[in-house]
């Protein structure tokens, strides 16, 4: 062999070596991994039993409440005063409607602003 394909040579080997030392320390990091996570699931509490799950009330299942909230107004800023800040501002509670009658987007209107709807016509 010359010199010259001796040159060329050394430096493949090398990118070979260092190619199998990160192929290596991949796998200690993938074997690290579920080591670490095997540690971890043998730590945590056993799964419920059958017995153990949640049971329907006697009286079955819970039914859905559907019901209109009026909302307290927020007092308007007096001519040539100062606007409240939200410190200012009472705790804005709501309470259970007189009204039962369930509020409808206008006929036409997707009812969300930007909501690719046709809108109203």
């Amino acid at each position: 062999m010359n010199t010259a394909s001796m040159q060329l040579a050394a430096p493949s080997g090398v990118v070979g070596l260092v190619l199998f030392v990160i192929a290596v320390g991949l796998l200690a990091l993938l074997a690290g991994g579920f080591w670490l996570t095997s540690r971890v699931k043998y730590r945590e509490s056993a799964r419920p039993r059958p017995e153990e799950q949640p049971k329907l009330p006697p009286e079955g299942a819970v039914h859905e409440v559907q019901e209109n909230r009026d909302y307290q107004e927020v007092p308007k800023t007096p001519k040539g005063g100062r606007p409240l800040t939200p410190y200012e501002l009472s705790n804005m509670d709501s309470r259970p409607s007189d009204d039962k009658k369930r509020p409808r987007w206008s006929r036409g209107s997707s009812g969300s602003f930007g909501g690719g709807g046709l809108g109203a016509h």
